[in-house]
């Protein structure tokens, strides 16, 4: 389905579908890139550290020998929920502020559909 841009000159609605055309390829690939990367975060002093990729998917948590004390289970459990959630922060900005580039900092329905 074409979009029409009411009251509008043909070349200028052409140049409108071809700007928002090449946002929206802009805005794919960018999705594509960020979802490749990977965010490391680490908590304790890097006693644990979380990777997750743009997707949000878990790639790899690594915990210092230091960092297992059998008495005190609960703050490992910390370490992994601060490092995880330090690692999905980062990834969600870097997919924010990447798409600003793109969108000129524009609320656009539906990006938050992205998962970000």
């Amino acid at each position: 389905m074409k979009a029409r841009i009411p009251n509008q000159p043909q070349g200028s609605r052409n140049d409108m579908m071809q700007k928002i055309q090449k946002m929206q390829e802009d805005m794919q690939r960018i999705q594509e890139e960020v979802e490749n990367t990977d965010f490391t975060a680490g908590a304790g002093g890097d006693a644990v550290t979380v990777t997750l990729n743009g997707k949000h998917e878990l790639q790899s948590i690594k915990i210092s020998p230091d960092a297992i004390d059998p008495d005190d289970v609960e703050m490992l459990e910390d370490f992994i929920t601060i490092a995880f959630n330090e690692a999905l922060r980062k990834a969600n900005e870097t997919m924010e502020s990447r798409m600003s580039v793109v969108t000129g900092g524009m609320n656009i329905p539906g990006l938050s559909g992205l998962g970000f």
